[in-house]
């Protein structure tokens, strides 16, 4: 990267089911392009490729597989976005991704899996500049549109799964924000927030997970 030339932040937005993160991804993402940032939406996992393909089929009751299988086949799908991830970064685009490393962890943890191997495949991977942990009640998780139509949207391993991202959570690029709130509320406050993370951003060199 030249002197010059301005990375894109990394910004994460992680969450349990139904609390508004793709919707809320998507709002940034039209946020920041008023605002004259580049800004990209990515989310995880990306149903598009093969690997991608078999995890939608698990996710939508079509197929199964082992705990570890499943874990290894989110992992795959992030490392397959590595590289356009970097190169957009470096060109001074801001991604905002809807789940990451943390969801993969999180979920395969509250299933029972050691934490620490959960972890291990994701290392090497681009590390955020913000990871943004949208809360939800999970009364007000269940009457959110849609919520239980996939494996995992069952109001027990929800619960888990927060507890494992309290346990993820490092307070020196983690922001827990409530998103019980209308959602121009919601946008303008998160907006503001990554408009501030991506200056803070421009010149720092990325760095990996973990």
């Amino acid at each position: 990267m030249s002197a010059v030339q301005k990375r894109g932040a990394l910004v994460v937005f992680e969450g349990c089911d139904r609390a508004g993160k793709t919707t809320q991804c998507k709002r940034i993402v039209e946020f920041l392009t008023k605002a004259g940032r580049k800004a990209k939406f990515m989310n995880f996992p990306d149903r598009s490729t093969q690997c991608g393909a078999l995890i939608n089929s698990y996710l939508m009751r079509k197929d199964d597989f082992t705990d570890e299988g499943i874990h290894l086949l989110f992992s795959l799908n992030r490392w397959e976005a590595k590289k356009q991830m970097e190169k957009l970064l470096q060109e001074g685009t801001t991604l905002i991704v809807d789940r990451y490393s943390y969801s993969g962890v999180a979920f395969s943890a509250a299933k029972g899996l050691d934490i620490e191997w959960c972890k291990a495949p994701e290392a090497g991977l681009p590390k955020p500049d913000l990871v943004i942990l949208l809360t939800l009640t999970a009364e007000a998780m269940a009457e959110r549109g849609g919520f239980g139509d996939e494996r995992y949207e069952v109001p027990e391993l929800q619960n888990k799964v927060m507890k494992q991202f309290l346990a993820l959570k490092d307070d020196a690029y983690w922001m827990e924000i409530n998103a019980d709130k209308s959602m121009d509320h919601l946008t303008t406050e998160l907006g503001d927030l990554i408009l501030r993370v991506i200056e803070s951003s421009e010149h720092k060199p990325l760095s990996c997970l973990w």
